[in-house]
């Protein structure tokens, strides 16, 4: 008998930081908002859940990205946004499950990454949140299963490069944000700005 234990694939960590951050004018990966680059402040969240932790990045961040210590991933599916890191990732550990988390999430803690962790359905494609924005699946902070990767190239053959997509056609298990505020996305200077003060006033509740 195999034992439950070893069917379950194993959790690698995925930090997407390949990004352009067109829309903030500076580069996202980088904001300091935690007391280090955000980047690798989501890698070391990542540590606590995963066997190994990865930063997606552009094949000119991975010098950087060692300097500092941690284990880059660049893109082999290249100019596809987050869609090219999740893929490189499942094509670079195939009996992986991967748990992808993008760098422009600040708001994403430990609380988060526990509520999708436990909450975990390898008999899915995906475990992931509803948006409480939009009510659609987030496909940047989500459990990609093994099983997925047969399935987004078989979206990315239709032209299809938006995760998005593929969890809201897919067979996935969607829950609730414990935090409705954890998912908050930040694309501009002045989400950066609503972000901070969310972060401050979280900071003096605690003193």
């Amino acid at each position: 008998m195999i034992s439950q234990e070893a069917k379950v694939p194993l959790l690698s960590g995925l930090v997407l930081a390949g990004g352009k951050s067109l829309r903030m004018g500076h580069a996202k990966d980088k904001i300091n908002w935690h007391g280090k680059e955000q980047r690798y402040f989501m890698a070391d969240l990542l540590k606590s859940y995963c066997n190994e932790v990865y930063i997606s990045c552009r094949a000119d961040q991975a010098t950087e990205i060692v300097a500092a210590g941690y284990t880059p991933l660049p893109d082999t599916f290249l100019n596809m946004g987050p869609l090219g890191g999740i893929l490189s990732a499942l094509r670079f550990q195939r009996k992986a499950a991967w748990l992808v988390v993008a760098c422009d999430l600040p708001l994403v803690n430990d609380s988060t990454l526990q509520q999708l962790v436990l909450n975990r359905d390898i008999e899915k494609i995906a475990t992931t949140f509803k948006s409480p924005f939009d009510s659609f699946p987030e496909p940047l902070i989500t459990i990609w299963e093994p099983r997925s990767y047969p399935v987004l190239l078989q979206y990315l053959g239709m032209d299809i490069t938006c995760p998005r997509k593929v969890l809201i056609n897919g067979d996935v298990n969607i829950l609730n944000p414990a935090r409705e505020e954890s998912l908050m996305n930040v694309n501009s200077p002045e989400d950066a700005e609503r972000a901070t003060s969310i972060l401050q006033a979280a900071k003096d509740h605690q003193h």
